[in-house]
């Protein structure tokens, strides 16, 4: 039994049915209070990803765990050891954690703090574990779906700042790789995509998948800061503004780990837009 956490997010939803595909019983953990159009093979749980004692259940009788900690769960919640010894106490064998790319190349960032706690705390488990570090995620153009719909415009900052985003399905690819076949324990992946693109080609690639011209219009970084500040701590919108307009080298370079796992290139960001489509229209 796999135990998949975030499994209503935009990696679990495309792992619980790879997972499920492959002949394995799993749990869907998420807070909802239901969740429908599950695989067969697949049952839903909720629970609190930031509470042992909630996960608990969850676990029993699992041999493997994919962690994701998402939103709020990133700054708040039980110690990482806390949470990781219940999983070896449910007897849990395998772990692949979601982590980020950021706690590599920006170690001292404090928003990144609790993923590397997280990093430290499976590594130093015992349990076979894999850490997926991957760029920032192709579905963060979801944030301009609403004025896509409406005006056909994307509004975003650094229009020629190029980064390599990464499909969220190939990270589920990946940890789905992880947790079904040895060979991967011990192992840190980092995920991006194929090749670095800007906002502006972004914005042109949705275009092109709706057959119409999406206009662009470059935001200042104050202006982006005050639209990310309601939505995220202040310290993350200005860590988030940081990689997305003075990115590192390392940032910006394209990995190989998506094809080395899965013996195929990754998915350009275009692959990403067909497949959504539809919240654009």
């Amino acid at each position: 039994m796999i135990v998949v956490t975030g499994a209503t997010g935009n990696i679990g939803r495309d792992l619980v049915p790879l997972l499920a595909g492959a002949g394995e019983e799993v749990v869907a953990v998420s807070r909802r209070p239901q969740v429908d159009g599950l695989p067969a093979g697949a049952r839903h749980i909720r629970a609190d990803v930031g509470s042992g004692a909630d996960l608990r259940p969850a676990l029993d009788g699992a041999r493997a765990l994919f962690l994701l900690l998402g939103g709020e769960l990133n700054a708040h919640g039980e110690h990482p050891d806390a949470l990781v010894e219940a999983a070896a106490e449910a007897g849990v064998e395998r772990i692949v954690l979601v982590s980020s790319q950021l706690t590599a190349t920006r170690p001292d960032a404090p928003s990144h703090a609790r993923l590397r706690a997280f990093e430290t705390a499976v590594r130093a488990s015992g349990l076979q574990s894999t850490v997926l570090r991957p760029s920032g995620f192709a579905s963060n153009a979801y944030a301009w779906a609403e004025t896509v719909r409406a005006r056909r415009t994307v509004l975003a900052p650094f229009a020629e700042v190029a980064l390599p985003v990464v499909d969220p399905a190939d990270i589920a690819a990946v940890a789905a790789a992880a947790l079904l076949a040895d060979g991967h324990a011990g192992r840190t992946y980092e995920l991006t995509g194929p090749v670095a693109v800007t906002p502006r080609e972004q914005a042109a690639a949705i275009g092109r998948a709706l057959g119409e011209e999406v206009a662009f219009v470059e935001l200042s970084r104050e202006q982006a800061r005050h639209h990310l500040a309601q939505l995220m701590p202040a310290d993350v919108a200005d860590s988030t503004l940081d990689v997305l307009g003075v990115p590192l080298p390392a940032e910006q370079a394209v990995g190989a780990d998506v094809e080395r796992v899965l013996g195929r290139p990754a998915r350009p960001f275009g692959a990403w837009v067909e497949r959504n489509l539809a919240a654009f229209r």
